[in-house]
C-alpha cells in the first residue's frame, strides 16, 4: 500500500513538474493528459478515487487517534502499536500530499489555460490596435473620425492593461504553486528517509518479538 502511494505521489510530482517547466512537447502532453482526465468519464473516476483516498486517510487518522488513546489509558505503548502508529501516520501523510498535489495540478492546468486565452486575446487586441493606428494615419483630416478612433484605441489600451494585469496575477499564482510543489518534493524526500528508517525499526521489532516468543 505504501509503495503504491509513493508511486502515485512521484507520478503526480512528475506531472506537476512538467506543467511548471516547459521541456519540449512534454508540457503539451501533460496538459492533454489532464484534459482527458477532465473529459468524459474521467471526472467521475477521479472523484471516486479521491473519495476512496479520503476514506483511507480518515481511517488512518482514526487508527492513529485510537492507538494514542490506548497508550494514554495503559500508560505505555507496545512495540507493535508503535509500528502501527508510524505506518498509519506515513499513510495519512502520503495520502494528504497526494490529494494536495492533485489540487495543485488542477490549478496549474487551469492557470495555463487562462494564460493561453489571455495571450490570444492580447494578440488580437494588439492587431486591432495596429489596425486602428493605420486607420488613424489615413483619416487625420477627419477630426470626428480621429476622435472616435482615438477613443477606441484608448479603450483597447485599457483592455490590454487589464489583460496584462490578469496575466501577471496568474503568473504569480503559478509561481506560488511551483513553490508549493518544490516544498512537497522536499518533504517527499524526507518521507523516503523516514520510510527506510521505519523499515529498519520494523525489522528490529520483529526480531525482538520473535526472540520474546521463543
Amino acid at each position: 500500500m505504501i509503495q503504491l502511494l509513493f508511486l502515485v505521489l512521484f507520478a503526480e510530482g512528475a506531472a506537476a513538474l512538467l506543467l511548471m517547466v516547459k521541456i519540449g512537447p512534454l508540457r503539451e502532453l501533460a496538459m492533454r493528459g489532464v484534459e482527458q482526465a477532465k473529459d468524459g468519464k474521467g471526472p467521475a473516476a477521479v472523484k471516486t478515487l479521491a473519495c476512496t483516498l479520503l476514506v483511507i486517510f480518515m481511517s488512518s487518522v482514526a487508527s492513529i487517534l485510537r492507538i494514542q488513546n490506548r497508550g494514554i489509558k495503559l500508560g505505555t505503548v507496545s512495540p507493535m502499536d508503535q509500528v502501527l502508529w508510524r505506518t498509519h501516520l506515513l499513510e495519512a501523510s502520503l495520502i494528504g500530499y497526494i490529494l494536495f498535489l492533485a489540487f495543485v495540478i488542477d490549478r496549474l492546468h487551469h492557470y495555463h489555460r487562462k494564460l493561453t486565452i489571455l495571450k490570444k486575446a492580447a494578440n488580437t487586441s494588439r492587431e486591432e490596435v495596429e489596425k486602428l493606428q493605420i486607420e488613424l494615419q489615413g483619416k487625420e483630416d477627419k477630426s470626428k473620425e480621429v476622435k472616435k478612433l482615438r477613443a477606441e484605441l484608448a479603450s483597447l489600451s485599457e483592455k490590454m492593461k487589464k489583460l496584462k494585469s490578469e496575466s501577471e496575477e496568474h503568473e504569480r499564482q503559478r509561481l506560488e504553486a511551483e513553490a508549493h510543489v518544490n516544498a512537497l518534493q522536499k518533504q517527499s524526500e524526507e518521507l523516503l528517509l523516514e520510510y527506510d528508517r521505519l523499515l529498519e525499526d520494523n525489522q528490529i521489532l520483529q526480531t525482538q518479538v520473535l526472540s520474546l516468543r521463543s
